[in-house]
C-alpha cells in the first residue's frame, strides 16, 4: 500500500485529513512560498500552482502526496494571512458586508503524476462595527488565516452567507473530492 504524505504543516489541514480515518505522514513542503508567488498569475492559477509546488517537492514513486493551498480573493487583490491583529482588523472591515472568494487548491501526486483540484467558495462577512471586528478577533486569533476568519471556531459569527460545492474547503482541504481522487487512486477510506 502507497504511503500518503501531507506537505503541509498547517494543524487544520492534519486535523482534516484525519478525519478520513487513513494513515498519513505530515512533512514541510521544500520551497519557499514567499518567492514562488508569482504576481503575474490569476488567483486561482496562483493556488494551483503553489499546491503542485508544495506537493511536488516531496513526491517519491509509490507514495501519494498531497499538497495544497488556499487564498482569499477580494476585488482584485489577494488576501493572504495578516500575520498581526491590526492586519487581520483591515481585511475584515474591507470585506465586511461583501462576498469574497475563498480559493482552495489541491495537487495529488500519485507517485510522480499529479492530479489537480480546485474549490471556490463565495463568502459574504456580515455588516459589522469596528466593535464587533476587534471582539472577534479577540476570541480567534485569525493572523494565520487567509482573509482574517476562522469559520470553524467563532468566525461563524461573522458570516452572512456562504455558497460552496464543499464546506470542508474552507478549512484548507475539499475533503469530498479529496476522498473521491483518493478512492480513485486505489486508497480505501473506511
Amino acid at each position: 500500500m502507497k504511503q500518503i504524505v501531507l506537505a503541509s504543516t498547517s494543524p487544520y489541514r492534519k486535523q482534516q485529513l484525519e478525519t478520513l480515518g487513513i494513515s498519513f505522514a505530515c512533512h514541510a513542503p521544500l520551497i519557499d512560498e514567499e518567492k514562488e508567488k508569482n504576481p503575474n498569475l490569476k488567483a486561482k492559477d496562483l493556488a494551483l500552482h503553489l499546491s503542485h509546488l508544495k506537493a511536488k517537492s516531496l513526491a517519491r514513486n509509490n507514495q501519494i502526496t498531497i499538497g495544497g493551498d488556499q487564498l482569499v480573493y477580494f476585488q482584485g487583490d489577494i488576501l493572504g494571512k495578516p500575520g498581526t491583529k491590526d492586519k487581520a482588523k483591515q481585511q475584515l472591515l474591507k470585506m465586511q458586508g461583501k462576498t469574497h472568494e475563498l480559493i482552495t487548491a489541491l495537487c495529488i501526486f500519485d507517485g510522480l503524476e499529479p492530479h489537480s483540484l480546485l474549490n471556490v467558495t463565495e463568502i459574504k462577512i456580515k455588516s459589522l462595527s469596528e466593535q464587533q471586528i476587534e471582539k472577534y478577533i479577540d476570541l480567534d486569533s485569525p493572523t494565520d488565516c487567509a482573509g482574517s476568519y476562522k469559520i470553524e471556531k467563532h468566525g461563524i459569527q461573522i458570516i452572512e452567507e456562504i455558497k460552496t460545492s464543499d464546506f470542508t474547503a474552507i478549512q484548507g482541504l475539499p475533503l469530498l473530492s479529496l476522498s473521491k481522487k483518493l478512492t480513485e487512486l486505489g486508497i480505501k477510506i473506511p
